[in-house]
C-alpha cells in the first residue's frame, strides 16, 4: 500500500527546513552511525526524529539510508521527510536526516514493556506487517540486510514499519559485485540474525532477509537473540551458523503453524527458502 499523494506532500514540508526552523529534543537512540533525537517543526509543532552522523563510516551509512528511503513510498517502511548537510569551520561534515516519529519505539522496546516476550497472536500480526514491508522492498530491488526487533518500529495505533536502512543494498549493486557483499569486513548487519550464506560470503539476496525474519520471530517469542540458548560465545555462534547444518532452536510454545512458518524462513539452503510473496 502506497502513501496517498497529499499525505506525501504534507510530509515533505520538513525537506526544506532550515536550522532555525526546527528544534532538537531529547536523545532517543544512538549507535555506531551517530545519534537519533526527537525534533519539532517550530512552525507547525509537528514531531519528527532527526538522525545525525558526522564524517566517516556513520556518515556513509546514513547517506545510504537516506538515498534508499527517499526512493520508497509504503505504509510499511519508515518515511524519510528531508535532510540537510552542514559543514563545520574545520571542514567536518554533519548530515541530519529527518524521519517520521514512531511513538511506540522499536519492537524490542515494546516487548520489554510487556514482559519481554510476545504472545503468538501478536507475533503473527507484527510478522504479517513486516512481510508487507519486505515484499515491497524486494519488489523494489532492495535487500534490508539487518532485520531484527530493534529495526522494526511501532506507531501508537499498532502499525509496524521497517526502519534502519544503513546496511541496506540494492540487488543490482550486489549482482554487479558478483552476487556477494564484498570482503568479510564489508559485511553489514547483525551476525546472530544473518543467514548462513551471508556469513560464508557466498551470496546476499532477498532470501537473506527471510532468514533474518525467522530469527526475529524467535526474538519476539523468547525475548532473546536467536542462538542465545545454544552458544554463549558470539564467535562460536557465527561459526555454527556459517559452517554447521543446524537451525536456531524454535520456541517450544509456538503452534504447529508457527513452527511451520519458521521452518520455511530458516531453511539453510537459500534456494529452498520461501519468499516474502509465498509467506505473505
Amino acid at each position: 500500500m502506497e502513501i496517498p499523494e497529499k499525505m506525501a506532500r504534507d510530509c515533505l514540508q520538513c525537506a526544506t527546513l532550515q536550522p532555525d526552523e526546527w528544534v532538537k529534543g531529547k536523545l532517543v537512540g544512538s549507535g555506531s552511525f551517530g545519534t537519533v533525537h526527537l525534533a519539532m517543526n517550530k512552525a507547525t509543532g509537528g514531531l519528527f526524529v532527526v538522525k545525525s552522523a558526522r564524517s566517516g563510516a556513520g556518515l556513509q551509512a546514513l547517506e545510504n539510508e537516506a538515498k534508499i528511503l527517499e526512493s520508497l513510498n509504503s505504509w510499511y517502511v519508515v518515511r524519510c521527510i528531508g535532510r540537510d548537510m552542514l559543514i563545520g569551520s574545520n571542514g567536518e561534515h554533519k548530515l541530519n536526516v529527518f524521519m517520521e516519529y514512531m511513538a511506540g519505539g522499536s519492537l524490542s522496546d515494546m516487548a520489554e514493556k510487556f514482559g519481554g516476550v510476545l504472545e503468538e497472536e501478536v507475533i503473527r500480526l507484527y510478522t504479517r506487517e513486516i512481510l508487507h514491508g519486505l515484499k515491497y522492498l524486494h519488489e523494489n530491488g532492495i535487500v534490508h540486510c539487518d532485520i531484527k526487533c530493534k529495526n522494526v518500529l511501532l506507531c501508537s495505533s499498532g502499525n509496524i514499519k521497517v526502519a534502519d536502512f544503513g546496511c541496506a543494498k540494492r540487488i543490482k549493486e550486489i549482482k554487479s559485485n558478483g552476487g556477494v557483499a564484498g570482503s568479510w569486513k564489508s559485511l553489514s548487519g547483525t551476525p546472530l540474525w544473518m543467514a548462513p550464506e551471508v556469513l560464508r560470503n557466498e551470496g546476499l539476496d532477498f532470501a537473506s532477509d527471510i532468514w533474518s525474519l525467522g530469527c526475529t520471530v524467535i526474538e519476539m517469542a523468547t525475548g532473546r537473540p536467536p542462538w542465545s540458548d545454544e552458544v554463549s560465545n558470539p564467535i562460536a555462534a557465527v561459526m555454527k551458523i556459517a559452517c554447521g547444518n543446524e537451525r536456531p532452536q524454535f520456541p517450544t510454545q509456538l503452534s504447529k503453524e508457527g513452527v511451520d512458518f519458521l521452518a520455511k524462513c530458516l531453511e539453510r539452503d537459500p534456494k529452498k527458502r520461501w519468499t516474502s510473496e509465498e509467506l505473505h
